[in-house]
């Protein structure tokens, strides 16, 4: 198996040398999955009620390709408008389990995909934010910048975890953008440009915090936004694209971001 776990002297650096300034920021937008709370526990769970396995098995490796998975099938399966509840959704859903765990030589049988697919979401609602990232959009909200959402998903099903994150307060839903009610899936630059018409916003000055390399940071350079990795689970880059900076939590992002002028100092 491939490592990709990210060399340590690349977190919480520029990702490239000599940047530009950054542009004036209107704009700061968030992934939600994996970016705004820990994805990692629900799978961890559903996998260990199922399989009844140890601490030792490779939990965040075999998360890290469960989602991989997610991408691929869901593409395949016509993206964003395609994933409402159905019987080919499900499918899908318990598919990407048993791609994910053979990787792991832990195969699935189509009813233990199913148990543990029932799992995943069963405490997939039960949301802990990361450690300052709801403190995070309360400062920027305050600080008056347009704070908005952007997320691949069925529509439904994204909407419960913004609302166990209990955060329409600070992030109305005209600013919670999720790909299976818009139409277009990250990293299509669409859903950027659709963002940008409905806030009044431009891509220079667009910033996009998100975990995924491909979704998140690929997908907001090719639609000429500004770029935050947040690479809290130190993974490598998978192509060239260079991001603005790489944070690996939410103190450092918040360092970053008073350094950048976003943010003033506490």
């Amino acid at each position: 198996m491939e490592d990709h776990t990210l060399n340590t002297r690349f977190a919480d650096t520029p990702a490239a040398e000599n940047r530009p300034k950054t542009p004036s920021v209107k704009g700061i937008f968030f992934d939600v999955d994996d970016t705004l709370y820990d994805h990692l526990p629900p799978f961890t769970k559903a996998v260990k009620e199922v399989l009844q396995l140890g601490e030792a098995f490779p939990y965040e490796a075999a998360y890290r390709r469960m989602r991989h998975y997610s991408d691929v099938l869901s593409e395949q399966m016509g993206g964003a408008g395609a994933l409402e509840a159905g019987a080919a959704t499900e499918l899908m859903r318990t598919r990407r389990f048993q791609l994910a765990l053979g990787e792991f030589d832990a195969a699935l049988t189509d009813e233990q995909a199913a148990a543990m697919q029932a799992a995943y979401i069963g405490c997939q609602y039960d949301i802990v934010m990361f450690p300052g990232a709801k403190e995070m959009l309360e400062r920027l909200v305050k600080a008056g910048y347009i704070v908005g959402l952007i997320t691949n998903g069925a529509g439904s099903h994204q909407r419960r975890k913004i609302e166990a994150m209990d955060i329409d307060h600070l992030i109305p839903r005209d600013r919670q953008f999720i790909s299976g009610e818009v139409g277009w899936d990250k990293p299509d630059p669409r859903i950027f440009k659709l963002v940008n018409e409905r806030t009044g916003t431009l891509p220079a000055n667009s910033l996009y915090i998100g975990d995924s390399w491909n979704n998140d940071v690929v997908g907001a350079l090719q639609a000429g936004w500004i770029s935050i990795w947040f690479n809290h689970r130190q993974v490598q880059p998978l192509t060239e694209h260079a991001p603005a900076y790489i944070m690996s939590g939410y103190t450092d992002l918040q360092e970053q971001l008073v350094k950048m002028g976003i943010l003033s100092e506490q």
